[in-house]
């Protein structure tokens, strides 16, 4: 995988990292993980919601740039991008304010929330990470497995 991204160009880079700081800034300021005027967060945020929060935006931001078209190379079309996206949506809930979860609070209840989805949490931001590794690998391994150039560099007949 590393040696795959030691070859993009700046324009992935540049992608990677903002894509990475607007996961964050999403993430951070959606749940009040940072503080806000906007969402206030009822239950102090966990030490390990900022190691999920850091490594969710840093997979996403490189996720992201493996969409970013390099000149000469085809789109590459695969379930990948599903897998990221409900990674990057467990990993939200998990590091989100459990009674502030509107879903939580309308299925159990404050007491529930605290209860029985505040320990889930933890699992939902662990299997969040791992489907968007997943999805980065994917996307990697298909870019070194089957460099296809894309259509208008093709010879025509």
């Amino acid at each position: 995988m590393l040696l795959m991204m030691s070859t993009w160009s700046t324009r992935r880079w540049v992608v990677a990292a903002l894509a990475a700081l607007g996961t964050a800034a999403f993430m951070a300021l959606g749940t009040a993980m940072i503080e806000n005027p906007v969402i206030v967060r009822k239950v102090a945020t966990p030490w390990w919601a900022w190691l999920v929060l850091a490594i969710t935006s840093v997979l996403s931001g490189l996720l992201v740039a493996t969409y970013v078209r390099e000149p000469g190379q085809a789109q590459q079309v695969d379930a990948s991008a599903r897998r990221g996206g409900i990674g990057g949506l467990l990993a939200y809930f998990a590091v989100g304010c459990p009674v502030c979860n509107k879903i939580a609070l309308l299925l159990l209840g404050s007491s529930g929330a605290l209860q029985w989805f505040a320990p889930i949490q933890p699992w939902l931001g662990v299997i969040g990470m791992v489907l968007l590794g997943w999805a980065l690998r994917t996307r990697l391994a298909g870019e070194r497995a089957c460099p296809v150039p894309s259509a208008d560099l093709m010879p025509v007949g």
